[in-house]
This record gives C-alpha cells, sequence and structure tokens, in this order.
C-alpha cells in the first residue's frame, strides 16, 4: 500500500510512504533542489510530523531532476544582502539537518548528479547514503568567496580531517568512488540500480526490530560526543534496556530455535 501527497502548497516536496519507508523528495527540478527558505520550511515541517510516527521505520531523502541538491538558493540570498538575514537562513538550515541526526529512525540519502554545498551537507547529515556511480559532490562556496561553515560541521563528521578540508578549500568535486573511499557514502551503485540499491538497503533495516533500530540510533548519535568512559556506561545501561524489550526476547528465541523472529515492536 502506497500513498503519495504534497507537503507544501507549491509541491517543494513530496512524500511517498510504502510498507514503513517514507520517502522525501526535494522537487525544485529547475533550481537543481536548491535548499531556499520555502524548501527548508517544507523539509523541516515534514521531518517534525515523521519524528511523531510511531509506524515509521525507515526515512529516505531524494530529489526530482537532473541533481541531488545544489546548496543554498544564491539568487534568494542576494536578493537580502543583511548579515541578520543571514544568521537566520543558516540557523534554519542547521535545525534541519540536526533534525535528521535526532530523528529516531535511520535517515537514507539517495544521490544521483550533483550535491554541493548545502547538498553534501544534507548528504553527510544522513546516517546513511547510497549513490549514483555518476554522482559527485562538493562543498564549492570557496569559489565564490564563502567557506563552507556549516556545510564543514557535518562533513567534518564524515570524513577525516584532512579530506574534509580539502575539499572545503579548494572546493574540487570528488567521485562517488572517491566519496565512498572518504566515507561520505555507503554504498555506490549503476545509475540504473540506484533505486534497487535503495530499496534493499531499506528492507534490510525494515527486517529488523524496531525498537532495536530506534534504540540503536538515539544511542549511536549521543555516544559520539561522550568520552571513552561516559561512553561504556551510557552503552551498557541503553543495552541493558533493550535486553528488556519483548523484541530483544524474541529475536534470542529464535535464534535458538532455529526459526526467524516475529517482532512486536515492543
Amino acid at each position: 500500500m502506497s500513498a503519495q501527497q504534497d507537503l507544501s502548497n507549491e509541491a517543494l516536496l513530496l512524500r511517498e510512504e510504502r510498507d514503513g519507508v517514507v520517502t522525501l523528495t526535494l522537487n525544485r527540478p529547475a533550481q537543481f533542489n536548491a535548499l531556499s527558505e520555502e524548501m527548508l520550511q517544507a523539509l523541516q515541517e515534514a521531518l517534525d510530523r515523521l519524528a511523531q510516527d510511531e509506524a515509521v521505520r525507515c526515512v529516505v531523502i531524494a530529489a526530482a531532476g537532473k541533481a541531488f541538491c545544489a546548496g543554498h538558493d544564491l539568487k534568494q540570498m542576494r536578493a537580502h544582502p543583511r548579515q541578520d538575514y543571514y544568521e537566520a537562513l543558516f540557523a534554519k538550515c542547521s535545525r534541519v539537518m540536526q533534525a535528521i541526526v535526532h530523528l529516531p529512525v535511520p535517515v537514507i540519502a539517495r544521490v544521483h548528479g550533483m550535491a554541493t554545498a548545502a547538498g553534501c551537507q544534507l548528504v553527510a547529515s544522513c546516517d546513511l547514503a547510497v549513490a549514483a556511480e555518476s554522482a559527485t559532490f562538493a562543498v564549492s562556496g570557496i569559489n565564490v568567496g564563502l567557506f563552507c561553515s556549516t556545510p564543514a560541521v557535518a562533513l567534518s563528521r564524515n570524513v577525516s580531517p584532512k579530506h574534509a578540508f580539502d575539499m572545503l578549500v579548494t572546493g574540487r568535486f570528488i567521485s562517488s568512488a572517491e566519496a565512498l573511499s572518504f566515507g561520505l557514502v555507503n554504498r555506490v551503485a549503476p545509475d540504473a540500480d540506484l533505486d534497487g540499491a535503495v530499496a534493499a538497503l531499506t528492507a534490510d533495516i525494515c527486517a529488523k526490530s524496531p525498537v532495536a533500530i530506534r534504540t540503536g540510533k538515539a544511542m549511536f548519535g549521543r555516544q559520539r560526543s561522550m568520552g571513552l568512559e561516559e561512553a561504556y556506561a551510557y552503552a551498557s545501561s541503553v543495552m541493558a534496556c533493550n535486553m528488556m524489550a519483548e523484541d530483544a526476547a524474541e529475536g534470542i528465541d529464535a535464534f535458538i530455535e532455529k526459526r526467524k523472529p516475529v517482532w512486536k515492536g515492543r
């Protein structure tokens, strides 16, 4: 069963849901899906709703047209040459990126074409990323005199500092193969097989206990900001709580009995 609906009057963002997997599609193909104020607002509203939906198992962020996302809408930015406007815009974008990080379920970027500047930041903010072989990535603000400071936050949390800084100060495009070797994406698929690769990944996630997946995403993100001793103490507590879930008992019993588990979601 699937359903599709517009999330804004101008259809800037499309939503499709199938078997617990929600796909949000950036829908400004003529502007290479640039993150205008309106697009950021549509994304924020969609993510806020998804955060409250316990039926959702996984979210995919995709894009229409020839490109994944060309970053911020530079024409819109130049139309408002005020520092307070820019601060509000970048704060709004940062909230969207953090909403992805804090969403209770895994978020996968489905990347085709180019992902530049804040578009590359969007990829880096997702938990997982699957890219087409022809996809390219850059944080290219430096080419127009603007260091990609906010994209640097997400990028530097995905790839090594030297790789991140190289991309940030040169603005050069990297291939999907380089993005894979850097750790920016998880999988690369032939262009014609991109949807199949994304579907395989979502199916793998949805086959697991929803309790364990939600527990794991929250735990994984939180422990990264902790010191080693604190992280182990926190992880031990989370794992003990996870062991008390019905799904954990069912999963272990199924393993012992050599059968497939039947998840209860609790």
